[in-house]
């Protein structure tokens, strides 16, 4: 039974009120954070350098101590890569023509190899329908192919994405790991492919091709390696629909056709006989960039922790806008999370230490593929078996209170009992996410933790808002997806309905601190793949 001032019970709520969450805090990080000033905090810039600084101030401010042996800083060790765009070339040739594929319109390309020039020639295109090797389903869309010297084309998502119910091989329309784009050019590099493609299409992928050229364009981050990565494909990247339509016509072939056939179990690859060739140009820069790690020690039981996590970072300089503003301020994307985080601290440290310790985690390189927390679920400040389990933000509420709370990766964990309490005492209910084949459970920082083990809770409003229900929360996410995710439009609004924002955090208070106050050690459910991670990292005993 959980214990303490702010403890939860099946029938009881907290005994004590929780500090306020500071709107000033709110408002006011954001707005520095995603100001221009801050240039996009594109990790390895001078953007890095003012975010980290100011957010080991902000901790130390509310109360906090270092919590990296002293340190607030974590390095995280990079490498980044950046295609020249003047000279990146990709081609096809069929029946004695080459097509060649614009730059930023029509393809995005690059390397996780950390050399300064990839050349691909004369290289056999094979559609590979969804690029999925999975025997545990009985699936495998590379059988009996040998990919060396050749290049994938591979459709995003999983192949039962359109199902409208979540039962199905790959578990109907919510997605799988299987399908993101990080597996798929992982299996595409395990098959010995030189090159891995991308077919965009904007349902499947959860946005648009503009998220594509802004996100892949310019320099791109990998943890370092001392391998340089020359395990994985030479090219990595995208091609617009439109295009591939095109190449796939060139060798005979129609989109369409080949996509419902790539969803049929026992699908066999379709070699298409015309070839392509690429070229990269790259300049590379090593560098460690920071995650910042603030503790809030425990009163009785200091060696047992709970964890929040918020990525800082964002993309930086990107595509501009038709007005010429090329700064990616990433102020919902995650200006509003860091703020929270650091609001968080300030509500725990004003209520006094609870009888666990409280970490606090701001982790840099997210977009470019989860890497900060990567690093830190690798090498873990505080031992992942000592963690009691973490909440993650990404991205806050700014317009308005919701009824309802939304559980990203729904009936994984048993912190979801926590949140029914939570939530039960704001009169709100919980519900699976509405959108699954967006895959967001795959885009954040809590499934690098998850994957070793730690049981993590990504909620957050749900789209029935108090005013307007959920016609005007569907709007509202849909604005912010076409209009402004990974765009220069996403910018700090002094308008903003904070009273969301403030709801969730009162939300993502109480189950912190309920969980830092019991002794009970939470677990994924028996069915979560994240389980035996768990289970192997602590005694049956707990």
């Amino acid at each position: 039974m959980p214990t303490g001032a702010a403890a939860f019970s099946e029938t009881s709520e907290p005994a004590a009120a929780a500090p306020a969450i500071s709107l000033d805090t709110l408002r006011g990080l954001t707005e520095t954070l995603s100001s221009d000033e801050f240039e996009g905090r594109a990790p390895g810039t001078r953007g890095e350098e003012l975010t980290v600084n100011l957010l080991a101030e902000r901790f130390a401010a509310a109360g906090l101590q270092p919590g990296n042996s002293g340190s607030w800083f974590q390095d995280v060790p990079l490498v980044e890569v950046t295609a020249d765009p003047a000279t990146t070339a990709l081609s096809y040739t069929a029946n004695g023509e080459t097509t060649a594929l614009s730059y930023g319109s029509e393809m995005v390309i690059g390397t996780r190899r950390v050399v300064p020039t990839i050349d691909v020639e004369n290289a056999e295109l094979v559609f590979v329908g969804y690029g999925i090797n999975a025997p545990e389903r009985g699936w495998n869309d590379y059988d009996g192919l040998d990919m060396t010297g050749r290049i994938a084309v591979i459709l995003v998502n999983d192949p039962d994405y359109q199902t409208m119910t979540n039962e199905g091989l790959f578990e109907g329309r919510a997605m799988t790991y299987y399908g993101r784009w990080t597996y798929k050019y992982e299996e595409a590099a395990r098959q010995g492919a030189a090159g891995a493609i991308i077919v965009h299409e904007t349902e499947p992928a959860a946005y648009g091709w503009n998220v594509v050229e802004s996100s892949w364009s310019g320099p791109q981050l990998n943890m370092d390696a001392a391998d340089n990565h020359m395990d994985r494909s030479a090219i990595e990247g995208w091609v617009t629909n439109d295009a591939a339509r095109a190449m796939l016509a060139a060798a005979g072939q129609d989109l369409d056709t080949l996509s419902d056939a790539a969803r049929q179990p026992g699908f066999a690859a379709v070699p298409l006989g015309i070839t392509a060739s690429a070229h990269l140009d790259n300049s590379i820069r090593r560098e460690a960039s920071r995650n910042v790690v603030a503790i809030l020690p425990g009163s009785e039981r200091p060696d047992e922790y709970v964890i929040h996590t918020a990525h800082w970072d964002h993309l930086g300089r990107c595509t501009p806008a038709p007005d010429g503003d090329d700064i990616c301020n990433g102020a919902l994307d995650n200006a509003t999370g860091t703020a929270g985080l650091v609001a968080l601290a300030e509500a725990h440290a004003a209520a006094g230490a609870p009888a666990r310790s409280l970490v606090f985690l701001a982790v840099t390189a997210e977009e470019s593929g989860l890497l900060g927390s990567a690093y830190y679920g690798n090498n873990p400040v505080v031992p992942a078996a000592q963690t009691v389990g973490g909440i993650n933000m990404d991205g806050l509420n700014i317009v308005g209170p919701a009824n309802n709370v939304v559980v990203v990766g729904y009936g994984k964990s048993e912190l979801e009992a926590y949140l029914e309490r939570a939530a039960a005492a704001q009169g709100r209910r919980v519900e699976p996410e509405t959108s699954p084949e967006r895959g967001s459970f795959f885009r954040s920082d809590h499934f690098s933790l998850a994957r070793v083990g730690i049981p993590m809770l990504y909620a957050s409003s749900g789209e029935d808002l108090v005013d307007g229900g959920a016609e005007a929360g569907s709007a509202a996410v849909m604005d912010y997806i076409v209009n402004h995710y990974h765009g220069p439009s996403d910018e700090y609004d002094p308008n903003w309905d904070w009273t969301g924002a403030v709801q969730d955090l009162q939300l993502y208070f109480a189950i912190g601190r309920e969980l830092a106050e019991t002794t009970e050690w939470p677990n994924w459910n028996p069915s979560a793949e994240f389980r035996a991670a768990r289970d192997a990292s602590r005694p049956s005993s707990d």
